[in-house]
């Protein structure tokens, strides 16, 4: 089944500016029902601004009405050829002449949206290089000013199932570094209040020590005598 480009923009587009249901949005989008629900709640998705599906050509106004005022029908997308997947590719990816102008586009666009995307997955969408990434993450590209951050699915330079991927990706390690990090706030914290008990537990402990030793010496002197 055809998706959506950036599906969970496209999601939370659909939550912000529609009636539909959770169901009838999720269908659409490929996501689970409790994705859209969390998407509603500010719990998914909290960061990622809304795309019309309408500008961009996926949705007609007509087609949300007609789902808006039948709960149990199900929108239809306007397919889009770069949402459809492709079969895995072999060496290093080719874009074509007349397209190759749009790559600094699509880096300053991937830069801005997920800053945490590491440049070998930037390579792998666009086809790119590490100066050229370089050079519009520091804005010293040499036509920066007239370089408009463009969605590189929208711009044919990747598919949207690589775009998700990746971002998956990214999604993965930062929930994994959140943990540790977690995890390691509650074992300072534990360390801290250790740290922070009363000092007569301390004392209490150093006169336990005393009498373990009196108690050992008049044992010796004791055994001496015997």
């Amino acid at each position: 089944m055809a998706l959506p480009l950036m599906r969970k923009a496209t999601a939370v587009w659909l939550v912000e500016n529609t009636s539909l249901t959770f169901s009838q949005i999720a269908n659409f989008c490929g996501l689970h029902e409790l994705e859209v629900s969390g998407i509603a709640d500010g719990e998914v998705a909290s960061g990622i601004r809304g795309m019309d599906p309408i500008t961009s050509n996926q949705l007609t106004e007509q087609e949300i009405k007609r789902c808006e005022s039948d709960p149990n029908s199900k929108l239809e997308l306007i397919v889009n050829p770069a949402t459809i997947g492709e079969t895995k590719r072999r060496g290093p990816r080719y874009t074509p002449l007349s397209k190759r102008q749009d790559k600094p586009a699509a880096i300053a666009w991937l830069v801005k949206f997920y800053p945490d995307l590491p440049d070998s997955q930037i390579i792998k969408l666009v086809g790119t290089t590490k100066p050229t990434i370089k050079a519009v993450r520091e804005r010293s590209h040499w036509n920066i000013t007239n370089i408009v951050p463009t969605d590189p699915v929208l711009l044919g330079l990747c598919k949207q199932v690589e775009l998700d991927t990746a971002i998956e990706k990214i999604d993965k390690k930062n929930s994994l570094n959140n943990s540790s990090e977690n995890l390691t706030k509650k074992e300072n914290l534990l360390v801290s209040d250790n740290n922070n008990l009363p000092s007569r537990s301390l004392g209490n402990n150093n006169l336990n020590k005393e009498e373990i030793i009196k108690n050992a010496e008049s044992l010796f002197e004791k055994n001496d005598n015997n």
